[in-house]
């Protein structure tokens, strides 16, 4: 006589029957007794949503700031460089405006400045317009005031270094010589 014993395998048998895995924790959810303990769990899972719906948000907005930030970094990183450069521009126009040397040094001294200075203006760089005649605290630098009544009050009388804005943004001010009246 052969018997006939049935095998059956773990995955073969009911859920119910099955032991719950080691590594992976058993999650129970409570059942509610009562509409009290009912109105409860509502209560709580509304608020758990709001939470979550918050922190998203959040989130959201701080990956935001961090992308506008990332930007305005790449779009400003060659400032400080263009910053350096600009006493050397400085000394270039003072050159320029002293005599000798030659009509071929001269010319290739021009040239040199023209270079640069256009390549400045490609990355960013834009002068303060020196058409301005009135001070403005927040784009020139009185270096030295003088009481006069030749001219209008806080009329600009010389600009001794020129200012610059570097892609919208005021990099240097204009040091200028300015009229007070007394």
């Amino acid at each position: 006589m052969q018997s006939d014993n049935v095998v059956v395998s773990e995955e073969a048998q009911p859920n119910s029957e099955r032991a719950p895995e080691p590594d992976q924790p058993e999650i129970t959810i409570p059942k509610p007794e009562n509409a009290s303990e009912r109105d409860r769990l509502v209560k709580e899972k509304a608020e758990i949503q709001d939470l979550l719906q918050r922190r998203q948000a959040e989130f959201e907005n701080y990956r935001r700031r961090v992308e506008r930030e990332r930007g305005e970094l790449l779009e400003f990183a060659s400032m400080d460089t263009v910053k350096a450069l600009l006493p050397v521009l400085d000394d270039f126009e003072r050159g320029l405006k002293m005599e000798g040397g030659g009509k071929e040094y001269s010319r290739g001294m021009e040239l040199i400045y023209q270079r640069l200075y256009e390549t400045l203006r490609k990355l960013g760089l834009e002068p303060i317009s020196s058409e301005v005649a009135v001070f403005n605290p927040h784009i020139h630098h009185a270096v030295e005031m003088v009481d006069t009544k030749d001219h209008a009050d806080q009329t600009i009388l010389e600009e001794y270094q020129r200012g610059y804005y570097f892609k919208g943004r005021l990099l240097r001010p204009a040091m200028v010589k300015v009229a007070v009246n007394p």
